[in-house]
C-alpha cells in the first residue's frame, strides 16, 4: 500500500475496485485487523484498529474472498457454531440463525451437509454467517466471483437491503456492473487511490462516448 486515504461514510454501500494485485484485499486485511500497517493510523467506529481490536471486531461482519465453513456441518449448524464464537446466547442464537436461513433464502438445504452443496448456496452461507452478530459494519471481500449471474444478483440484492436497513457496506468487486451498486467507489491502482467518486461521477470522467467495431473478413486460401 501506497499512503492511501480512505473514508467510507456510514450507512452507505462504498466500493473498492481494481484489477488483481491492486491492494484491495490487503486494505480490507488492514481494516479488521489481519494486517498491520507499517505507517499511518486506522479508524474504525471513531476507534483506533491498533488498540481496540477486540472492540471494533465485535461490530464488524466480514467475508473472505475464500469460505470459511465446516464442510460437515449443515448450513444452520455453522451458523450456531459462529454464532457461539460471537458469544450469542439461546434463544437470541436460533432465532438470528433461522432468520438469516430465510433472507438469504438457504431454507431448503438449511439441513444438508455443507460438502454437498453448489458454490452459490456455500457462498450464500458464507454471508449469512458474516451476519450473525448483527454487525455495523459489513466487509466483503469478491463476494460474488465465479457465482453464476442469477446467484450473483440474488446476493447483491440482500446486500441492498442490507444497506437499506442502515448497515455500512464496504465491498470489493472485478465486476463493472456491481460497482453501480455502490453510493461511492475507489478505484485502486498498485496500492493507490487511483479514482474516487459515485458510479456516475467517474463513467463520466473516464468513459469514452462510444466505441467502434470493426469486422475484418478473411478470405479463403486459393
Amino acid at each position: 500500500m501506497d499512503g492511501i486515504d480512505l473514508v467510507v461514510p456510514p450507512r452507505s454501500c462504498f466500493g473498492l475496485l481494481g484489477p488483481n494485485g491492486a491492494g484491495k484485499t490487503t486494505t480490507l486485511r488492514m481494516i479488521y485487523g489481519v494486517t498491520t500497517a507499517s505507517s499511518g493510523s486506522i479508524s474504525v467506529f471513531g476507534l483506533d484498529i491498533a488498540q481496540n481490536l477486540r472492540a471494533v471486531r465485535s461490530r464488524l461482519g466480514v467475508t473472505l474472498q475464500q469460505n470459511v465453513l465446516i464442510e460437515a456441518l449443515s448450513p444452520k449448524e455453522n451458523l450456531l457454531v459462529f454464532g457461539r464464537y460471537h458469544l450469542l446466547r439461546e434463544p437470541e442464537l436460533t432465532r438470528r440463525a433461522e432468520e438469516l436461513i430465510d433472507f438469504l433464502e438457504l431454507r431448503s438445504h438449511a439441513h444438508v451437509p455443507v460438502r454437498q452443496l453448489s458454490g452459490g448456496f456455500q457462498r450464500r452461507l458464507a454471508i449469512a454467517q458474516s451476519l450473525i452478530n448483527g454487525p455495523e459494519l459489513l466487509i466483503l471481500d469478491e463476494p460474488t466471483t465465479g457465482l453464476d449471474p442469477a446467484v450473483r444478483l440474488a446476493l447483491w440484492s440482500r446486500i441492498r437491503e442490507l444497506r437499506a436497513a442502515g448497515t455500512t457496506v464496504l465491498v470489493t468487486t472485478h465486476y463493472m456492473d456491481e460497482a453501480e451498486y455502490c453510493d461511492r467507489i475507489s478505484i485502486m491502482v498498485a496500492g493507490r487511490i487511483g479514482a474516487y467518486g459515485t458510479p456516475a461521477e467517474l463513467k463520466q470522467q473516464f468513459a469514452v462516448p462510444s466505441i467502434d467495431e470493426v469486422f475484418v473478413r478473411l478470405a479463403r486460401p486459393a
